[in-house]
């Protein structure tokens, strides 16, 4: 496979300090992972550090695992958790820190872990809680520097680290929140990643809207936005190297020169320069004539809104300040300036949802589509799965039963209408609201649903043979008084703030 460095930290160290930065999925995807691969390059350009990157699908490593001394994981989703049991298999790694004495220590960061790391606490020597871009190389030092201690030394050590929870030393830990002082961008393009050769840009991290269940949203607060001047010295780095770029950000239109970046790549492009762009979600009430059309001239035929829910009623509920009007105004610039579809994202199972919302869905796809013919519409549902650090995190989910009509009714009136649906499994996000929610406990539950296969019935089977409620940690309404499983962790906005939205958001039940 052919790799494009856009640094200079590949070089011969001879030292003794090894480590991996592991990516519980295959290749192709952490070579489309922004994070992964920024943590790997920092890491990388440190003289005192030897680091490899492997995946799910590596088959052969440079370092021997008993060279290895320190091992990362990235961990950005809920199963997540099954890959890397996988990999700490794969090369006879014990799956339980209490059992790794004379193993590398493995600590483990991402979205998952900085919001509730507890139900892995036992596999984990230590996580990283929040961004990890500073915090990772002080990791590896602090590690290479006590390699002839022993391991609960290094560990007691590694929990004085502002943002660091080792399990065995118990306290409240910051969530680690960095300034976007630099731009981050893919600094390794592949031939064979899942978006082949393409450069992304962080251009902001966060999002100020602020929706009820959204953990992206709260757990990266504030809403931080590169300066201008480095994002466009950004592109131009990418540009050198390849004609495909990608800007991210959970809310990237809400950086105030979006606009400006956007006019910028569509004058490279009426210039003559030949730039493919892809852009992440954007919000209904960014899009404008300008945006869209510089998404057109960049090669993109269709795009994606999150709308969340069908009413207004609903979407004031979730916090997401949107109207109808606003639906159909994005829809006809999009229409108008040349996309030929759009993808709507939606959710079941809010709280506060009744018929009559799930009736608005399809209210409003009926409208769209009669109202804009020839253009191509769908739409894509999750359920709703209860989030910590959110305002909703004390909202038990719907029954499976409940959420699986919801998800036959909206299937088959949409199909009605012609209009294709995806809908992810309700009994999948089950269990993924068992993780999110989950604590300590479910430690031998994990290791029990791995060595069973990892499907469906090897959750439910696990559950049987612990006796673990897990209704409890999916379904159940907690008090707000309720000690949680992630309280130790200090993070903005704090509890009392996530409280008086949970009660704002939902006193909400009319217009």
């Amino acid at each position: 496979m052919i790799e494009k460095f856009l640094y200079s930290g590949i070089k011969e160290k001879d030292n003794n300090f090894k480590m991996w930065l592991a990516f519980p999925g295959p290749y192709s995807f952490a070579m489309s992972s922004l994070g992964y691969l920024w943590l790997f390059k920092q890491l990388d350009e440190d003289d005192e550090i030897s680091i490899e990157r492997i995946y799910s699908d590596t088959e052969k490593t440079d370092f021997a695992p008993n060279e290895v001394k320190l091992i990362g994981f990235s961990f950005s989703f809920d199963m997540d958790f099954l890959n890397i049991f996988s990999m700490l298999d794969k090369y006879d790694i014990p799956l339980k820190s209490k059992d790794r004495e004379n193993f590398p220590l493995i600590y483990a960061g991402g979205p998952v872990v900085t919001a509730n790391p507890e139900p892995y606490s036992e596999f984990f020597d230590f996580f990283v809680i929040g961004d990890g871009e500073d915090i990772n190389l002080e990791i590896a030092k602090l590690c290479k520097s006590n390699l002839k201690r022993n391991k609960s030394e290094i560990l007691e050590m590694l929990s004085k680290l502002d943002g660091v929870y080792v399990p065995l030393y118990s306290k409240k830990v910051n969530k680690l929140t960095k300034k976007l002082e630099e731009c981050i961008y893919t600094p390794i393009l592949s031939e064979n990643a899942y978006f082949k050769d393409t450069f992304i840009i962080e251009m902001s991290r966060g999002c100020a809207n602020r929706c009820g269940f959204c953990l992206a949203s709260y757990t990266n607060l504030p809403l931080r936005c590169v300066k201008y001047e480095k994002l466009i010295e950004t592109i131009e780095l990418g540009l050198a190297q390849t004609n495909k770029i990608a800007l991210l950000g959970a809310q990237i239109s809400a950086h105030p020169h979006f606009h400006d970046a956007c006019e910028y790549i569509y004058k490279k492009i009426q210039n003559g320069e030949n730039i493919e762009m892809g852009v992440s979600s954007l919000r209904v009430d960014a899009i404008t004539p300008e945006v869209v059309k510089t998404l057109v001239a960049a090669g993109q035929k269709n795009s994606t809104l999150a709308v969340e829910a069908g009413s207004d009623r609903l979407r004031k509920v979730i916090n997401k300040n949107l109207q109808e009007n606003q639906i159909f105004e994005a829809v006809k610039i999009c229409r108008e300036s040349g996309l030929k579809g759009l993808k709507f994202y939606g959710m079941i199972g809010l709280p506060t949802e009744t018929p009559e919302d799930l009736e608005a869905i399809i209210n409003l796809a009926k409208r769209i589509k009669k109202e804009n013919k020839g253009f191509d519409i769908s739409f894509g549902f999750s359920s709703f799965v209860p989030k910590p650090h959110t305002p909703f995190q004390w909202i038990g989910r719907e029954s499976t039963k409940s959420l699986e009509k919801k998800s036959n009714f909206l299937k088959k009136e949409l199909h009605k209408i012609g209009v294709d649906v995806q809908i992810s499994s309700i009994k999948w996000d089950y269990w993924q609201a068992v993780l999110s929610r989950g604590d300590s406990s479910l430690g031998d539950f994990l290791v029990e649903v791995y060595k069973q296969g990892g499907k469906l019935g090897a959750f439910k089977a696990a559950a049987k043979k612990f006796k673990i409620d897990t209704d409890y940690f999916a379904l159940k309404d907690f008090k707000f008084e309720d000690k949680l499983p992630w309280d130790f962790i200090e993070i903005k906005p704090s509890k009392d703030f996530l409280i008086q939205e949970n009660k704002r958001l939902i006193s909400i039940q009319c217009l």
